[in-house]
């Protein structure tokens, strides 16, 4: 089903992930953004990995901070900020890719559930390597107006 209404929102949260230096640091792009849903993808590189070889689980906890919160932005069109996530680690992060595919579980006015699932790609084979349970805090204009980006 097309939501028109969707596609201005789109246009402004890819605008304002594309700011973002960290993003831009880690390498992570949106590949997919829907209403309620953004999945996040990052490519292997050296800079990313930990001692063994594994992607960094900072890597991994990155990609779930920033898949939520926009998420959770997608739903209701607004600002938000993450307020706690609780994070489980499966398995070791292996593979060519991460991805990450948040989605809301309950959107609210001041806070949104959002559930994120993490999985590395190997050979095209995706592995689930963690899960994540997020409380987004939803912002009103003032508020995030009151929020200069530094971008």
């Amino acid at each position: 089903m097309i939501d028109p209404d969707f596609a201005p929102i789109a246009t402004r949260i890819r605008e304002h992930v594309g700011r973002q230096g960290f993003m831009t640091h880690i390498g992570a792009r949106i590949s997919e953004l829907t209403r309620g849903a953004c999945t996040l993808a990052v490519d292997r590189r050296p800079e990313l990995l930990q001692q063994h070889g594994l992607f960094h689980g900072g890597v991994t906890a990155f990609l779930i901070d920033n898949a939520t919160t926009i998420a959770a932005a997608t739903s209701r069109g607004q600002s938000a900020l993450t307020a706690e996530y609780k994070l489980n680690l499966l398995s070791p992060a292996t593979g060519e890719r991460l991805i990450c595919r948040a989605r809301v579980i309950k959107p609210g006015r001041q806070v949104a559930v959002v559930a994120a699932d993490v999985f590395c790609v190997t050979e095209g084979v995706e592995k689930h390597t963690a899960t994540a349970l997020a409380s987004i805090a939803m912002l009103d204009e003032q508020a995030a107006a009151r929020m200069p980006s530094p971008a």
